[in-house]
């Protein structure tokens, strides 16, 4: 039997309203917040060496990548290697250049169609914008320590995820207007307009920030061990629970709220959104494996998983053609997924 949405009610959910409400308020903390008895956070599995080929080809990029992101406007993918960014042609794979980085990054993102890429660089402190097609460094920011994920809100705020700086920043321009220090190891980070939901890995949580007000108005639960977070056309996130083998939903209106689960054994870690089809790609790394899921269906995951390159941590589509691209960190290798419909 294929999984199912399951549909959900949320028990416990702090939230801060309008003025005058009776719903608690959010603490805010001064401070970084205790972690000593939390969890560690969840990572994705180590993967096995494949035991079947895989189903698209394979481009060489460098030492481990990790971190990807397609640009519809240029038709650029941009793929984090060890000190770089390596820039493809989206049709054809051929390597354009490479961007050489002042240390690693894990994770990519578009501050808008077009460009720039936001870099969120872990071993300097900062978030870098890179322009495309050209590949130039325009900004640096130094943000906080260990930046592990960067989303651009509505108006052009840039939210940054300081991994173990136990801090949220958020970036206009090139300044700092706001440090939220509520968080204890925060990680993945989604944009739906003026609200930014954020992944806690340590307290297992879904942070929802208005990048108007500058402040949390949500934090609910997100699992057994959540990571990434992703947008989709309705307005919703959808957040991987990588130890728990799942991936929830959540609406953000009229109410915040989770709305739905389905189970994915796996180890699943990477994802991204086609809004074209209307459907996730999440990546199994324990199976070296990647698998769609129909988020218009009652049956959301499809028929037949696809298989990766070894250890897909992390994955972009096209949505202008439905093309995939995984990165191969054992491998070095990006792998390009064509004819997916």
């Amino acid at each position: 039997m294929r999984p199912r949405w399951v549909s959900v009610t949320v028990l416990t959910v702090a939230l801060i309203t309008g003025c005058g409400s009776s719903s608690p308020a959010v603490p805010t903390s001064t401070g970084s917040p205790p972690a000593l008895r939390l969890p560690p956070a969840a990572e994705p599995a180590p993967a096995p060496v494949p035991t079947a080929p895989p189903a698209g080809r394979t481009v060489p990029v460098g030492a481990a990548p990790e971190g990807v992101v397609v640009d519809p406007r240029t038709h650029i993918v941009a793929v984090g290697v060890r000190d770089a960014l390596t820039l493809l042609d989206a049709t054809t794979g051929a390597v354009l250049r490479t961007v050489p980085l002042p240390g690693g990054l894990r994770h990519l993102q578009l501050a808008a169609p077009g460009g720039p890429v936001l870099v969120p660089d872990e071993d300097s402190n900062q978030l870098l914008r890179v322009a495309l097609p050209g590949g130039e460094i325009t900004s640096r920011v130094v943000t906080g320590r260990a930046p592990h994920d960067a989303t651009a809100a509505a108006g052009g705020t840039v939210f940054v995820a300081d991994e173990l700086g136990h801090s949220v920043v958020a970036v206009r321009g090139e300044e700092i207007v706001h440090t939220f220090t509520d968080v204890t190891q925060p990680a993945g980070l989604a944009a739906v307009g003026d609200l930014v939901g954020l992944v806690d890995v340590r307290e297992n949580t879904l942070d929802v920030y208005d990048a108007q007000r500058m402040r949390r108005v949500a934090q609910l639960p997100a699992g057994a061990g959540p990571t990434h977070v992703v947008a989709d056309k309705r307005g919703h996130l959808a957040v991987v629970d990588t130890r728990g083998g799942a991936v929830l939903l959540y609406a953000l209106a009229p109410a915040i709220r989770q709305i739905g689960r389905v189970s994915l054994p796996g180890t699943p870690y990477g994802i991204t959104y086609d809004p074209v089809r209307d459907r996730l790609w999440v990546t199994l790394t324990a199976l070296n494996e990647v698998i769609g899921l129909n988020l218009g269906a009652r049956e959301p995951v499809l028929a037949t998983p696809l298989p990766t390159v070894r250890q897909p941590n992390t994955v972009a589509v096209d949505s202008a053609t439905g093309r995939l691209f995984v990165t191969g960190t054992a491998e070095g290798v990006l792998e390009i997924i064509d004819g997916v419909t």
